[in-house]
């Protein structure tokens, strides 16, 4: 542990830019790998089950060790146990299931795009909860955003037919419970710390998919699964969940958060490049507009500071 955190304290701005874009890119590609699993008949609540199984252990061996190397008590009370409940269910259990879910009908460089407009989300819920409206630039951003999801939308429903609005529902429920899952957790990962409340939250999903898919079917459903769905579930769980958080986080630690939200402009792109090589997924000039509305849009308001 010493011997990484020298190397990495040796150089830290290309450190933090590269781990930056190790974990946008492995975020980037869980839509190609869960539309590869699907290939192989599994459906959307079992496979969600078999990257819950095979990642919660990793975040808990990650909860014990800064468990056992942080000397400050966790003093949970009860209302921060029902919020990282509550952090559990949205963020990664409702989540991911209408992910999941919505891959089922949508390309995966329409999800990633849908999935990237989230600050539009969190600034409307902080709106509301602050009783005010966005300013005039925040509206014009979310606008040029969604214009840009209209263009890809409207393409993608020609191409695939009606489904793709199912899809595209499904996905944008999952961005609203992602950007309620940032805001219910805001506080606990300030004053706990993103390790704990993360595996603690994940904890909680774990259990939540395991009791739907109880309710659902038998479990010999999930280990009956062909070797090629257990494969891509090990990378989901490996490549796409537990090493792209830690690599934020690092990132973040190194070279600071705006710099890491600004490499995880790369992320949609690199959906697009993977699902249109891996899944032979179309990109027009109307998949390229669309594209550069959203970034575009998420790009000023993520980081244009009002006038003082």
């Amino acid at each position: 542990m010493s011997q990484t955190r020298a190397m990495l304290q040796r150089a830290p701005h290309a450190w933090g830019l590269a781990l930056a874009l190790l974990g946008a890119v492995c975020f980037s590609a869980k839509a190609v790998v869960v539309k590869l699993a699907y290939r192989h008949g599994v459906d959307a609540s079992t496979l969600l089950a078999m990257r819950m199984l095979l990642s919660w252990p990793l975040f808990l061996g990650a909860l014990v060790v800064v468990s056992v190397r942080s000397r400050e008590p966790w003093n949970l009370s009860q209302r921060d146990i029902g919020l990282i409940a509550l952090a559990g269910l949205l963020g990664y259990y409702l989540a991911s299931l209408f992910d999941f879910m919505g891959l089922q009908y949508i390309t995966a460089g329409l999800e990633r795009l849908i999935l990237f407009t989230y600050p539009s989300l969190v600034l409307i819920m902080t709106c509301l909860r602050k009783r005010q409206w966005p300013a005039r630039w925040q509206l014009a951003c979310m606008a040029l955003s969604y214009a840009g999801l209209l263009v890809v939308y409207g393409h993608e429903t020609v191409l695939t037919g009606a489904n793709t609005t199912l899809g595209v529902f499904l996905v944008f429920l999952s961005a609203v419970c992602y950007a309620s899952y940032l805001m219910v957790g805001e506080e606990l990962l300030k004053r706990l710390g993103t390790i704990r409340v993360t595996a603690l939250a994940m904890l909680v999903s774990t259990a939540a998919v395991l009791l739907q898919t109880a309710v659902q079917q038998p479990f010999s459903v999930i280990w009956n699964q062909p070797a090629p769905v257990w494969g891509w579930s090990v990378v989901n769980a490996l490549l796409c969940t537990f090493v792209p958080v830690f690599a934020v986080m690092t990132a973040i630690s190194l070279i600071g958060a705006q710099r890491v939200s600004q490499m995880g402009m790369v992320g949609p792109i690199a959906t697009i490049l993977l699902g249109t090589v891996a899944l032979n997924e179309p990109f027009t000039v109307w998949h390229a507009t669309g594209t550069g509305l959203v970034l575009a849009g998420v790009a000023l308001l993520s980081f244009k500071r009002p006038a003082a």
